[in-house]
């Protein structure tokens, strides 16, 4: 479970205490990296990070389970159900640095079996985004929920995102693009199926 950061004279004591350490720790950098936190660009600095760094871990604050438990009777034949395109923000948990894609998502339901609404698709992956992550688990973790909480026929999920940390350290290849994939159910084992959900998904 993530901490909040709230301001200091708000907070718990427990709260207030790792809040003032956390800030510590960003202006021990900046003054590591030779900068002065009690300058007028940066003394605000470690409120901001972390500020950015609670939004976007926001994640860990919710359950996938809260978005697929409300579902709707719809009078349907048990084909399948995607929304693509997809557009997300993670952080890698090696670097702390954004990776930023799109996801296509898909599942499919038992014919006559109540189906989830039509946001809840990228709110499961926004729960999962918004946590330390790898673009393999992330994949992973939305076809998890799908078949946890709506016990479809199959279900899929492919990622493609571009790396800051593949972009603008390291290797440095900007415009580089990974691809992830997970499928589950009869997407896995119907090859036929599955060429069929990515004629759908590119259609």
């Amino acid at each position: 479970m993530t901490t909040t950061i709230p301001p200091v004279h708000d907070a718990p004591d427990e709260a207030r205490g790792m809040t003032t350490a956390y800030r510590a720790g960003v202006r021990a950098w900046l003054t590591g990296r030779g900068l002065d936190p009690d300058s007028p660009a940066l003394t605000d600095t470690p409120d901001r990070v972390l500020r950015a760094l609670d939004e976007m871990t926001a994640g860990y604050d919710e359950d996938p389970a809260e978005h697929l438990a409300r579902t709707f009777p719809v009078d349907h034949d048990g084909g399948p159900i995607m929304v693509t395109g997809v557009p997300f923000t993670s952080l890698c948990e090696h670097h702390l640095l954004p990776f930023t894609g799109h996801a296509d998502i898909a599942y499919q339901p038992r014919p006559g079996d109540p189906v989830a609404g039509l946001s809840k698709l990228p709110r499961v992956l926004d729960v999962y985004a918004r946590r330390l992550q790898t673009q393999e688990q992330l994949t992973r973790q939305v076809t998890t929920a799908l078949d946890t909480h709506l016990s479809p026929v199959g279900s899929a999920c492919i990622i493609r995102s571009e790396h800051g940390c593949l972009a603008h350290r390291g290797a440095r290849k900007p415009g580089s693009v990974m691809v992830t994939a997970s499928y589950t159910g009869r997407f896995l084992d119907d090859p036929q199926a599955r060429a069929e959900l990515h004629r759908l998904m590119t259609g």
